[in-house]
């Protein structure tokens, strides 16, 4: 009699699959993963495809119901969008991982690997990896459809200054770009004497006059125009233009002031000198160094003009200079500048250097004046004043010249200036050739005016390099403690081909 065989037991600690007979460890289910894995599906129900929605002009993605978000590519942002739109199905199950499977940046196709994992049959708990794959729709935001409708708005703020010198603007240019004011409009047109913000709501709108108000000595006014009107619902729709004009007094002008506002101001000569327009108007008196502000509603009810424009400086050499102590204060006289220094000094035009005319005055640039320099100034002695407070003045009270800045080497300044500005994306019509000449003036100011300077936002050109100082001829230059480096985002910050994603 012959004996099978017995068949071998299974392992110590194992039993038998009930579909397949494979010795496995326990389990609730006494299935193999194989198995299980054929009798139940855990990623049944949440879909393997979907549509996200991209805006090609300003590269956001829609985040339902009506908000558009920037997301770079693989970034967890996007992970994140893409995820809520199948988060009511991942709801039955446990979410373990997920992240983006590299896609050509022009597929229109983005890939989720997600691993989830569930409990199935008698308390196994079962994990399970798939792919979910995003078609990338075109679609245009409603901020990009007024953008481009450019027709499409409720409200435009005028900003107007009546001077044929853009200091102020360009001034004014960097603080809107500094604190962000330009996100909301529509369109910005510049046209002759100033700029035009267009905005899709009156408070935006708004918003912007209350900036420039504390921002530069100005005043506004504001009107509105009846669109259409809803009988029914009275509803009516207005378009709002809001009127600001800026004084029309820039960095580097002489001014003549009234004799009423003059002793207002602390018995203050009637000649003086802007310094710099922030929100108030500052002036010195080159004779005194006596300093004085004068804000917005102190302008208006006693306005006064520029004596010269910017084209009639005149380039002077210095003779001879000397410092000379402050003089003693009169009676109510205001505070004086501690920045500067009292000189007397003579002074030659340049284009009379073969006559024997020279010219004295009295200047408040005594600190960085010395016999040989070259200046700018104003030549008051040889013009006709067209002024009416400059008429009526005593001649013995008018300086023969007032210097305004040191004169450098403009073509050298330019090509070793390291640093640039931004500039906020507008439509130009009816520009001048003398902007960029104007331009460069105020890049000069900022080097020259540290108070100015500090409300800017000034970027290191690295395609300049440094220069040192060796062969520095003593023109102000920034340095570049004071220059902020230019955000510039690279394939390898969004996740390119073989990057891993950033978290």
């Amino acid at each position: 009699m012959e004996y099978l065989p017995a068949p071998a037991a299974p392992a110590q600690g194992h039993i038998l699959c009930c579909q397949c007979g494979v010795p496995i460890p326990p389990n609730p289910a006494n299935m193999c993963v194989g198995c299980l894995r054929a009798q139940v599906d855990i990623t049944e129900g949440i879909p393997k495809q979907g549509t996200v929605h991209f805006c090609k002009q300003c590269e956001r993605y829609l985040q339902p119901p009506g908000t558009w978000i920037q997301c770079a590519l693989e970034s967890r942002e996007l992970l994140a969008l893409c995820l809520k739109k199948i988060k009511a199905s991942l709801s039955k199950v446990r979410l373990i991982d997920a992240g983006f499977i590299w896609t050509e940046p022009h597929s229109k196709r983005l890939k989720l690997k997600l691993t989830v994992q569930k409990e199935v049959i008698n308390g196994a708990v079962l994990q399970q990896v798939f792919v979910v794959e995003y078609t990338v729709q075109s679609q245009m935001c409603e901020d990009c459809h007024r953008i481009e409708a450019k027709d499409f708005w409720k409200a435009v703020v005028q900003v107007r200054q009546k001077t044929v010198h853009k200091k102020t603007f360009y001034y004014l240019e960097q603080l809107i770009l500094k604190h962000r004011l330009h996100q909301n409009t529509l369109r910005i047109k510049e046209i002759h004497d100033g700029l035009d913000f267009y905005y899709s709501s009156k408070q935006h709108a708004q918003k912007m006059v209350d900036f420039l108000q504390c921002t530069v000595p100005s005043r506004s006014k504001s009107s509105q125009r009846l669109i259409s009107h809803d009988i029914h619902s009275n509803v009516y729709n207005y378009k709002s233009t809001f009127s600001v004009e800026i004084v029309p007094i820039c960095k580097d002008n002489v001014v003549c002031l009234s004799p009423k506002l003059a002793q207002s101001l602390g018995n203050i000569s009637q000649i003086c000198v802007c310094m710099r327009v922030t929100s108030t108007i500052h002036l010195i008196d080159p004779r005194t160094l006596q300093i004085a502000e004068i804000d917005g509603n102190t302008y208006w009810r006693h306005p006064f003009n520029s004596l010269f424009h910017p084209k009639q400086l005149e380039e002077f050499i210095i003779m001879d200079i000397n410092r000379v102590q402050e003089k003693k204060k009169g009676a109510g006289a205001g505070a004086r500048s501690n920045k500067h220094t009292l000189a007397e000094a003579w002074v030659r035009k340049t284009s009379e250097l073969d006559t024997d005319h020279q010219y004295f005055c009295c200047t408040h640039l005594g600190h960085i004046l010395n016999p040989g320099d070259l200046v700018l100034g104003f030549d008051l002695a040889n013009c006709n004043l067209n002024d009416e407070f400059a008429n009526k003045m005593n001649p013995q009270h008018i300086p023969d010249v007032v210097l305004i800045k040191k004169s450098y080497d403009r073509s050298r300044r330019q090509r070793r200036r390291n640093w640039k500005l931004k500039e906020l994306e507008r439509d130009r019509e009816g520009t001048d050739t003398d902007d960029e000449r104007q331009y460069q003036d105020f890049l000069e100011d900022l080097e020259e005016d540290e108070t100015i300077r500090k409300n800017v936002n000034i970027y290191r050109n690295a395609d300049i390099p440094v220069e040192s100082d060796t062969d520095d001829d003593g023109a102000p230059r920034i340095s570049l403690a004071e220059m902020l480096e230019d955000l510039h985002i690279s394939q390898d910050a969004t996740g390119g081909e073989g990057a891993e994603m950033l978290t």
